[in-house]
């Protein structure tokens, strides 16, 4: 098998250990954004494991990539990834939501190892990407910043505030990444506050825009890894997805934005879906 295949391989395996630990951590825990954590796996799995510069053992390393989960609702997938790749012990994940003060929250905050920025409030991820980007250009480093978003996120205007001083400054070196589901916590995006032509906004907006499948583990590789396309414009890429992804019975639902399994449905599904053990320590 060639490294490639093998690189491919890994990155879905993780993705799908991804899913197995957020349905874990949330039906333990009777909380969650299991569906917006589910659309995001391969996204996530393939930053960690196929193109971020990071070091586990040295989390503040000076030139690591940096990744901002701006969904920050999607933290189970971040916990995920980072006890996959060693940033902490696989057994703190059964901490999630556990109590006030877990370093496993609801959302993600910087007082577990990996992670960058706290977020959850909506709207703030891409001029923290900015502020980090700006930063490196300062400094003299090569490390690049990549921005997750929710595409309902995509309606706040601080966004695209941000967006703007982002190409006015020609900040190559940040990438932000829209998990475009096309669900929200109300509903379907387009019924809400019309989103589309996205590509074509960001590309008025003065971004190198891409759009991919954001569950095709190779064509993710292949436009993140080649990032950016193009000398002084910040990437834009529109990665589409299904909300509940692997979960058949939330996939696509919008009323499985902040919703979890029951135990008994935990255990109906166990088998059939390769799950752990719920009273284990550590998933499986």
């Amino acid at each position: 098998m060639k490294d490639s295949e093998l690189e491919v391989r890994k990155i879905q395996q993780a993705a799908a250990q991804i899913r197995k630990d957020s349905i874990w951590m949330s039906t333990r825990a009777g909380c969650g954004h299991l569906a917006p954590a589910l659309s995001i796996a391969e996204i996530v799995a393939a930053l960690y494991l196929g193109v971020m510069r990071h070091n586990p053992q040295q989390p503040n390393w000076p030139d690591r990539d940096r990744f901002i989960l701006s969904k920050g609702h999607g933290c189970l997938a971040l916990y995920s990834i980072l006890a996959q790749t060693g940033y902490f012990d696989r057994r703190r994940l059964r901490e999630f939501c556990s109590t006030y003060d877990t370093p496993l929250p609801g959302h993600p905050e910087r007082k577990l190892p990996g992670v960058e920025a706290n977020t959850g409030s909506l709207g703030h991820g891409i001029a923290l990407g900015m502020g980090m980007a700006l930063g490196a250009r300062l400094d003299g480093r090569k490390y690049r910043v990549f921005v997750l978003t929710g595409d309902g996120e995509l309606q706040e205007g601080s966004n695209w505030e941000a967006a703007m001083a982002v190409a006015r400054y020609g900040l190559d070196n940040l990438v932000v990444i829209v998990d475009r589901n096309q669900l929200q916590l109300g509903g379907f995006t387009e019924e809400i506050g019309r989103l589309e032509p996205l590509a074509a906004k960001w590309a008025a907006f003065g971004w190198s825009t891409k759009v991919v499948d954001g569950h095709d583990v190779v064509a993710l590789l292949a436009t993140l890894q080649g990032v950016p396309p193009e000398e002084g414009k910040p990437t834009a890429v529109i990665a589409h997805t299904v909300k509940g992804k692997g979960l058949p019975l939330a996939e696509n639902k919008v009323e499985w934005h902040y919703k979890v399994l029951t135990r008994e449905q935990y255990e109906a599904l166990k088998d059939e879906l390769q799950l752990g053990e719920l009273l284990d320590d550590c998933p499986a």
